[in-house]
This record gives structure tokens, sequence and C-alpha cells, in this order.
């Protein structure tokens, strides 16, 4: 028996071969970095959970926000993402781009000057007639214009990524859409070193928010992620309870 949470709310091989995009990368989300350090709280809860908050009026405040967005992004229309040769690399770069983007088109996507107060007044849920955020080709990498839907669902969990092994569910819980009840979002960006243990970090500590899961006797209350995404957990596992 399962029972969703609703989630809307607003508030990233040889030496030989990584040596290439290693070095790439080497400060290549910096920017992305100091907006972390500067604006993002986490609060550790009880019972070993985590949630965060990144202060978007605090970092509009800041004079060098908006030089650090143009900075990220123009690193990231011009990296050469063939150079990631490896699992680790390539899953950290992605979800930082991902992470870095949802809360880049915050900051500076503000109809009449304000900011949203959810990334569904951008459209899709309540605008039927406009695509959501997630779906618009809006954020260049590489030279290719990329959705945050193309960045989770078609190349963090996508076909290429499978057929190489690559494919994580728990990406799941490391990219954040900026929602209460999206799993949290870190205050350092992913590398190739930290990918995994903050993946296993992150899901942990999301499972024990209740807004992931919560049991009851013999029932298990878990969020929306296990609906919108259960082929990715199924994949990886019998079934969602396992």
């Amino acid at each position: 028996m399962r029972q969703l949470l609703p989630q809307y709310l607003l508030f990233l091989l040889p030496l030989s071969m990584a040596a290439p995009a290693t070095a790439q990368m080497d400060g290549l989300f910096a920017p992305w970095s100091d907006l972390l350090d500067e604006h993002l709280i986490e609060q550790p809860l009880d019972g070993g959970g985590l949630v965060s908050a990144f202060k978007y009026r605090e970092a509009l405040e800041d004079d060098t926000t908006h030089q650090r967005l143009a900075e990220q992004r123009e690193a990231l229309a011009g990296f050469d993402t063939d150079s990631l040769k490896t699992r680790e690399q390539a899953t950290a770069f992605w979800l930082n781009a991902y992470n870095f983007f949802m809360a880049a088109h915050i900051l500076e996507e503000r109809p009449d000057g304000e900011l949203v107060d959810s990334v569904w007044d951008y459209g899709g849920r309540l605008n039927p007639f406009r695509a959501n955020v997630f779906e618009r080709e809006l954020f260049d990498v590489g030279g290719t214009m990329m959705s945050l839907d193309g960045i989770e669902k078609d190349t963090l969990l996508g076909e290429a990524f499978r057929q190489r092994g690559w494919a994580d569910a728990r990406v799941h819980f490391a990219v954040n859409c900026a929602s209460v009840g999206c799993p949290p979002l870190r205050n350092v960006p992913y590398t190739a070193d930290n990918v995994d243990e903050l993946l296993r970090e992150n899901t942990r500590k999301a499972f024990l928010t209740h807004y992931q899961l919560r049991v009851e006797n013999d029932t298990l209350f878990v969020s929306s992620l296990f609906d919108w995404y259960e082929a990715d957990f199924l994949a990886e596992a019998d079934s969602i309870r396992d």
C-alpha cells in the first residue's frame, strides 16, 4: 500500500582516460560552489534526516551573484561533455549542471521582477498552454540546449548511461527541483571523488525525513518520486518496498 506525498512548494577509468576530464573539471563549478557556500543552509533533523534552503533573496542582494551565474553558464556552454570518461565524472558533472541551472533560473527569471512562489508558476500545471520549466530547453551545455528533464531523465537515467552501467536511481535524491518536498540540495558540488559517498548519504538522509518516507505499522508512506520514477527504482530492486 502506498500513499504519495505532495512536493510542489518552493522554498554531478583508468587514470590515462580520466585525466582530460579531470583537468577540464578542475574549478569548473567554482562559481556554483561559491553560491552554495554563501547562500545555502543545511539543517540536520532529529533522527538523522536533512533539509536545506537556498536563500534566493539574499543571493539577489549579493553584488557578486549575477557575475557568478554568468561565469558558470559560460563554463558549461564551453565544456566538452565527450571528455567525461568515467561514471563518477559524468554523474557528478550532470548533477551539478542540473542543480545549478535550477537555482539560476529562479534567480534570473523573475516575472515582474519578483521571485516565483513555486516553480510551477513558470507554467505547466497552472498554465497548461505553456511547457513547464523542466521541459524547456533553456540551458546550454557544450553548445547543446538542454532541459532539466533532458539532464535527469534522458542523460543521467537515459539509455546511453544504462548501456554503460552508469544509471543510478539514487540521482533522484541528488537533483533538487527547488521544492520543499525534494531531497535536499547540498552545500558542496559533486565531484568524481565524492559522488558515490554523497549519493549514499543523500538517499539515507532523505529516507529519514517525513517528506520521503514514513512507516506506520506495515505501511510505507513514500514520496511522489516513487510514483513518477517507479521504473528507475524497479530497475534496481524487485519492488518499491525493497
